[in-house]
């Protein structure tokens, strides 16, 4: 089926094929049309709409909706972001499968509401406390953000963890013509049940692998949740030795399967001299600099991750050492771009453009910037 649809519906549209059935949320600019869609969408198909009080009962409420058997989804923007924080640590401590749309605007506080921002991603690494993994994904097209809304489904699923989309506003309010494939077309992944009669079911059992299978509540298990630190069986523990190598298990969960979570986009690359990493908005006017340095004769290539968390560590090192230098276009005053230069380890030049007032890095500036490097 084709569709015009802007970044934000096909995010909706994305969800509804993976199998969401629960969304609840507050709206909050520019995020707000994923709920509007998802209001109307979701009681056609016997699906549950909740508008939650704040953004913590929102994020409180996916993680209920998710226990009770649901694909459960929320969106949000800016501030709100930052008040799923604590909830979303919840969720990855507690194991518990989840999508959340983070559609970046300026900021801090309300920052440029209607302006893109890209100066939330380290707070999609780092925002919540503790140690744990992150899988965050960044689509920079509006057929991208309806096939990566799936992919973090099923991510999510599969590997029994929330799953952080974030693209920026001008994507997210951005019409384009997208397929829609039909069902069957990409592949669904839902949860691992228990095969164990209930009486015998331990929700964190590790002893067959790192994701243990998952009941859905009121259908017979009955099991303990909490934020402690737990057992096998769900319950608090104090035992060191239990806390440390679980930890270690959730990070494995996603650590162990990069070749699988990560995800991207080279661009003329190949013979490249310089690079530029970008994601998102800036990755499309990257890919325009890069057309238009190599009808001028530079070798200039593109990276665009579409997973940007786990960071492509072993992509970025590589590139760096067929390079000469690497630009960073990026929508903040500098956040990934010290991620790049971690992973370069001093192999190659490394060049920021930092743009924070409302509008996008153009490609004529990444242009300028790659004439600079090369």
């Amino acid at each position: 089926m084709i569709k015009l649809l802007q970044g934000n519906e096909a995010c909706s549209e994305g969800a509804l094929y993976a199998g969401c059935n629960f969304f609840a949320g507050y709206p909050i600019t520019p995020s707000t049309e994923v709920a509007e869609y998802l209001a109307r969408r979701l009681p056609q198909i016997n699906g549950v709409f909740l508008q939650m009080e704040d953004e913590i009962a929102a994020m409180a409420a996916v993680i209920g909706g998710s226990l009770a058997g649901c694909k459960s989804l929320t969106a949000t923007s800016g501030p709100g972001f930052s008040l799923k924080q604590e909830n979303m640590g919840f969720a990855m401590l507690t194991e518990v499968p989840c999508v959340i749309v983070n559609v970046m605007r300026g900021g801090p506080s309300t920052g440029v509401p209607t302006g893109p921002g890209q100066s939330d991603i380290m707070q999609c690494r780092w925002g919540t406390h503790g140690d744990h993994p992150v899988i965050c994904l960044t689509p920079a097209y509006v057929q991208e953000i309806f096939s990566e809304t799936v992919r973090a489904f099923n991510l999510s699923e599969k590997y029994r963890t929330p799953v952080i989309i974030a693209f920026d506003e001008i994507v997210g309010h951005m019409r384009e013509r997208i397929e829609i494939p039909d069902k069957g077309v990409l592949p669904v992944v839902n949860r691992v049940k228990p095969t164990c009669p209930p009486s015998e079911y331990l929700p964190y059992d590790d002893s067959k692998g790192d994701v243990p299978p998952m009941a859905n509540f009121f259908e017979g298990y009955r099991y303990h949740v909490t934020g402690l630190n737990h057992g096998t069986d769900g319950f608090p523990v104090n035992a060191s030795p239990r806390i440390h190598t679980d930890e270690l298990r959730l990070m494995r969960k996603v650590e162990a399967n990069k070749a699988e979570i990560i995800k991207y986009e080279e661009y003329m690359l190949a013979d490249a001299e310089v690079g530029i990493f970008a994601y998102g908005v800036s990755g499309r006017s990257a890919k325009t600099a890069v057309e238009m340095a190599r009808a001028e004769g530079i070798k200039a290539g593109l990276f665009r991750p579409l997973t940007i968390w786990p960071f492509p560590e072993e992509q970025v090192a590589n590139l760096s050492k067929r390079v000469k230098g690497i630009v960073v276009p990026e929508l903040s005053l500098g956040q990934i771009i010290f991620e790049v230069d971690r992973c370069s380890k001093g192999r190659c030049r490394i060049e920021g453009i930092y743009r924070v007032d409302g509008d996008p890095i153009t490609p004529a500036q990444i242009l300028a910037k790659v004439k600079e490097v090369r």
